[in-house]
C-alpha cells in the first residue's frame, strides 16, 4: 500500500481521512500496513474522493514472497491460498 505517501503529499491526517471516509482511525491504520485481507470498493472509492487521487495512485501489488519479507509470514487465518498475489 501506498496509501501513507499520498497522505504525507496531501498533508491528511490518519484521524480526518477516517472521518471522511467513515471508517476507525483503526482501519486506515490496517490499510496503511497492509494488514487486511481485503477492502470495500465504496471504501477505496472514499479514500480516493477524499484524497483526490485513483486506486493506483494507494494500492500496489504485492506477490506472497513480497508480503511475506515486508510484513512477516502470513498466518492462515490471513492467507487465502488460493491468491497468487496481495495488493
Amino acid at each position: 500500500m501506498r496509501l501513507d505517501r499520498v497522505m504525507a503529499d496531501r498533508k491528511m491526517s490518519s484521524l480526518e481521512l477516517a472521518e471522511k471516509v467513515g471508517i476507525s482511525p483503526v482501519n486506515i491504520s490496517r490499510i496503511k500496513t497492509g494488514r487486511l485481507k481485503g477492502i470495500r470498493f465504496s471504501t477505496l472509492t472514499a479514500m480516493c474522493e477524499a484524497l483526490h487521487c485513483k486506486p493506483g495512485d494507494i494500492i500496489d501489488y504485492m506477490s506472497d514472497d513480497e508480503y511475506a519479507e515486508a510484513f512477516g509470514a502470513a498466518s492462515g487465518a490471513e492467507h487465502d491460498s488460493g491468491s497468487s498475489g496481495r495488493a
